[in-house]
């Protein structure tokens, strides 16, 4: 995806850190990072005295994310608390467990992972998160817009013969979804905003691509989504 990727994820990673510290000066001290993977903001914000960045994912990811960093020096700027679990597994009990109180507000972030889970795990998901988020609590998602069925099996066929990232890529992801993420929350009591991704990237003076016709058509199926829970 080159150069066009970079653009995108740069884009991306300005969205959420600052729905991040959006959350923060409204006074949320809880974080939540749903599939945290390789994810740094534990460690680049500047976050408020008394906030704990719960990152959820798989115990070996953790475990290399934490040993890496530590192998630099690195110091997370919050109490990072590792929550080492499958998110097919019961996830909001071992979110629980691990110190988060559903009676305090929460700010929850589903950052390039929708797309790696059938619809069935995306309601799982989003019901996880509605439950165990309070009156104040807040949400940021990335999601992207279904591929026609016939289309999606194409591309997948192909990418089977491909040797590069982007073939790997489309063998990796789901082309369901449940409901736009804004629809669903709205229907669980949330006040949602969903901005088109090429909105975004031309509001912070970044180009829309247009000379790759698949990266085009991946950037603007993509939506940011931020809600808050009334």
């Amino acid at each position: 995806f080159g150069t066009h990727f970079v653009t995108f994820q740069g884009a991306r990673t300005r969205y959420f850190d600052e729905y991040f510290r959006a959350a923060a000066d409204a006074g949320v001290r809880q974080i939540v990072i749903l599939a945290a993977g390789l994810d740094s903001r534990a460690y680049r914000l500047d976050w408020p005295t008394g906030t704990t960045v719960f990152e959820l994912d798989l115990p070996s990811v953790l475990e290399f994310k934490r040993r890496t960093l530590d192998d630099y020096g690195a110091a997370p700027r919050a109490l990072r608390q590792e929550v080492p679990v499958d998110l097919r597994d019961d996830w909001p009990a071992a979110l629980r467990a691990s110190g988060f109180d559903d009676g305090e507000p929460s700010a929850w972030i589903a950052e390039g992972l929708l797309v790696y889970l059938p619809a069935a795990a995306q309601e799982q998901l989003f019901t996880g998160l509605d439950s165990l988020g309070c009156a104040g609590s807040r949400l940021a998602v990335e999601e992207g817009r279904p591929m026609d069925r016939e289309a999606f099996r194409a591309k997948v066929e192909e990418a089977k013969a491909a040797t590069d990232m982007r073939g790997e890529w489309w063998q990796l992801i789901y082309n369901e979804q449940i409901a736009p993420a804004a629809q669903w929350f709205s229907s669980h009591g949330w006040t949602t905003e969903a901005t088109a991704l090429t909105d975004y990237l031309i509001s912070v003076d970044r180009a829309v691509p247009t000379d790759d016709a698949e990266v085009t058509n991946m950037i603007t199926s993509i939506t940011l989504v931020s809600g808050v829970k009334r």
